[in-house]
Formats: structure tokens, sequence, C-alpha cells
């Protein structure tokens, strides 16, 4: 979402660091560019005068302009700035002020009698129902709760049975469907059942409407005051720019929001209505919808929306989504195959799937530092998911017996696998190469031990480093 801000930005900070020295002439220009990237992303225009005064003023002290590093100073007063615009506080002044810096974001409020009600409110084709099953498989899973669903669009035709359905797929209860109920009588039968089945959260998904008007507001009111909600979240689409700060300011004046849930951040949106909505509604931005998968759903941090906002990568969230990813079994497994110094090609196909789940190539480059600047020569490359997707197809293509021996696979059996995946025998053989270049490396590990592996660390094992000029295996 952030890519074309992002871009934009890298340009003009790259300009201020490369000088030795700045005035505060230099300072007003590159500003001046940050302006104007900001409008062009879609960030109201109050919001964005607000955030160069505060830059500049802070920018322009002796203390920047004198500093060994003042484009660096300047790219760290605009992180900092960014960070408190999205709602958060920067590390080093929340460590200034004697508060611990917590990376755990907002997180929902569930500190209530059960059920907790958690009211669901947002315009048509915001992805409100989706989001609901989202948040609900969330807290089933990570938060060990019992969740119940409900919905209460009895406007949208299929929308209670769509409910349902994303219930079983994601393994949560829904609210048994009673035809010719209104919303304020299903909300209270929802914690009704709630109360008397031993369930902790409530998960109450409204109706919408293709534009905000007074009939939408009243319903959506009348069930806040029924149920007396513990969250009331506003799902918006990311794509709808500043009208999604407008909605958001409507929903906040007329129903009272705890809470706002982005969707559609994985687009090519420009990521002015994420940096708006905190500075212009004063509720919080709790957390993401990264795709329409089940499971694509984030927490929002804003020091980290930062640092991919400038460049900086986000290493501490590519951590995080390893570690929920990354099954235990297959992880000892892995292991115990380098401790044998054997890789086949099941373990290869095992790697790549893994690297989709995790986000795929775009997803965990967008989290590391200093990558977003070569994304071009990526692309240029043909180095994507795509990519990833035909080496797959390649593996789906052999025997298992190929996969457990790929010493077995000669010309021949390269022209049958070609043709089974829809690809060139010259994909095919790069793929092989690619394994043998695994292999080789596990094998150079279980030669190393442990006591090698403190010796040499990871540098050892790049290509043209460590034992025998080991490598790698890269795409």
């Amino acid at each position: 979402m952030f890519e074309s801000l992002q871009e934009r930005l890298s340009g003009v900070f790259d300009r201020l660091t490369r000088r030795g020295a700045l005035s505060e002439e230099d300072v007003s220009v590159a500003l001046r560019e940050v302006r104007v990237a900001l409008l062009e992303a879609d960030v109201a225009l109050p919001v964005v005068k607000d955030f160069v005064a505060a830059v500049k003023e802070k920018a322009v002290g002796q203390e920047v302009l004198r500093s060994v590093t003042p484009g660096q100073q300047v790219v760290k007063i605009v992180h900092d700035e960014l960070v408190a615009m999205l709602g958060g506080v920067a590390e080093d002044e929340g460590a200034q002020a004697g508060q611990p810096f917590e990376l755990r974001g907002l997180g929902l409020n569930l500190n209530v009698t059960p059920p907790a009600p958690i009211l669901m409110v947002g315009l048509q084709g915001s992805g409100k129902t989706t989001t609901t099953a989202k948040i609900a498989k969330r807290l089933a899973e990570r938060e060990k709760k019992k969740v119940l669903m409900a919905s209460l669009d009895v406007r949208r035709p299929a929308a209670q049975e769509q409910l349902a359905l994303l219930g079983i797929q994601a393994g949560i209860a829904t609210l048994p469907i009673v035809p010719g109920e209104t919303p304020v009588k299903i909300a209270k039968r929802a914690l009704q059942t709630g109360a008397l089945e031993g369930y902790d959260v409530v998960m109450l998904d409204t109706a919408g409407r293709l534009a905000i008007d007074e009939a939408l507001m009243a319903e959506v009111a009348a069930v806040r005051d029924a149920t007396k909600p513990s969250e009331t979240l506003l799902v918006a689409d990311a794509m709808t720019g500043q009208d999604a700060v407008n909605v958001a300011t409507a929903f906040k004046d007329k129903v009272g929001l705890s809470g706002i849930v982005l969707t559609r951040v994985d687009g090519d949106a420009r990521g002015g209505a994420a940096l708006s909505m905190r500075a212009v509604t004063g509720c919080p931005i709790k957390l993401l919808g990264t795709g329409e998968q089940i499971d694509k759903l984030e927490t929002f941090h804003a020091d980290r929306i930062a640092g991919r906002i400038l460049g900086m990568g986000d290493v501490v969230s590519l951590v995080e989504k390893a570690a929920e990813t990354i099954e235990q079994d297959e992880a000892e497994k892995l292991a115990k195959k380098m401790q044998s110094g054997k890789f086949d090609l099941d373990d290869l196909a095992s790697q790549l799937k893994q690297l989709l789940k995790m986000g795929g190539l775009s997803g965990l480059m967008g989290m590391l530092p200093g990558v977003g600047k070569i994304k071009n020569q990526m692309k240029d490359a043909k180095i994507d998911d795509s990519m990833i997707k035909r080496q797959l197809a390649i593996l789906s293509s052999m025997t298992k017996e190929e996969r457990r021996r790929p010493e077995i696979i000669k010309a021949s059996r390269k022209v049958r696998i070609s043709k089974g995946a829809g690809a060139t025998v010259q994909e095919v053989n790069k793929l092989m190469k690619q394994h043998q270049e695994a292999a080789r490396m596990m094998k150079q590990v279980k030669k190393m031990g442990k006591k090698g592996m403190m010796r040499h660390g990871l540098p050892g094992m790049m290509p043209g480093k460590g034992p025998k000029g080991g490598g790698f295996p890269g795409f």
C-alpha cells in the first residue's frame, strides 16, 4: 500500500543523507517535496500541514544542522513524527518519559464480564463480514477465546449465510438464523446465547450501505444501545482514500468508535487513509487486513508502519510472521535433515510453500531494510511469487521417488516433468541446480558441526565463503 509513497520519500531522503552539511534551505526544499508526496498519497491537507510544521520546527534547529550526520537526523525526526501521526510513541520518546516501550499494539478490550460484545460497523463492500471472521479466528487461536459470531445484516441477500459459511471455514460457531428477526433482536439473542453457553466473545456483524444514511446510523445506534459493546470497530477499505476518512468521522460522531480496521492494504492504495484516519478521528487503527484469506490479518504497529514507509524495513514483524507460520514439526524435521546433511526435493517444496505462507517474496522483501530500492531490478529479473508457483508446479509433476532421489532425474524424465508442469526443460534444470546448491549447503552444515557453525556463522555459508567455497541457495 505504501510503495509509491516509500519511493518518493526515499528519493528525497537519499539526497539529504548524501550531503555532509545541511542548510535551512536544504531542509525546506526537502520538506516541500515531502508535502507534495503526502498530498499525492491522499493524506488529508490539515494532517499534512501539521506534520510538515512539526518536522520543520525540529529539523532546522542548530542541533540537527551541526550534527555529524544531519541528513540521518532529519530522517529520524520524520520517522518519529510519522509514528506520532499514526498514533504510536517513538521508542526513544517512551524511554525519555520513563515508560517501557511496547511492541504489542493496542489490542482489543476484552476486560469485561463475558461475553464481551464486539460491534463491527462500516459501509457495504468494505470487507466487514470477512473481517469479522478473521478477528474471531484470531481471538480463538491466539487468545484461546470461545467466540460466537452473529450476522445482524437482514438487508443484503445471503449476508447471514455468508457469515455462517465463513464460520465453518474458520472453525467458529455462528448464531442460528431465524428469519424475520430485527437486528436488535438478533443482537440480544446472540448475547443471551453467549452468556448461557459460556462464550468469551460475541462478534456482531452489522449491515452496511453503499453510502452513509440516517437509517443505517439509527440501526447501528440501536444495536449499540442494546448491547453496550466493549469494542466498536469500523471496517474501512484502504482503497477508498479520503472517503475512508469521511466515513470514519461520520461513524465516530453518530455511533462512537473504539478502533479502526483497515482492509485491502495489500492493494495499490496510496496509503493516505492510514496516515489521515488516526490524526483526523483520534481513533486508533488496531488491525490491518492484508489479503482475502481468512488468516490475512495483522496487528497495527505505528512504529513498524513508519519504518516501512521510510524504507527502514520491519524485521520484527518478519520474525513474528515466521514464528506464526513455521510449523514446529516441519522445523524439527528440517533441523534433523541439516544434521544428517540430507536435503531432497520434498524438503525444497516444503520450503517454497513456507515462503508463500509468509507472504511470498514481495511481502518479505517489503519488510527488509533497503530492499525497496531494488524492487524494480527484481521485477526485471522476474523474481516474484509466480516464479515460486512455477517451481512448485515442476515439483508436483515429479513422482515421489524422483523427489526422494533427485539423482535419477535424467534427460527423458526432465522432458516429461516439464510437459506436466507446462514449463521448459531449462526451468527444470534451473530448479535442479537450485536444489543441488541447497543440498551442498546442508552437507557443509553437517561437516562444520556446532563448533564450525559458531566459528564461521552465516558468512561461512555464503557463496565463495567458508570451507570449500560453499554457497547459500538462492533464487
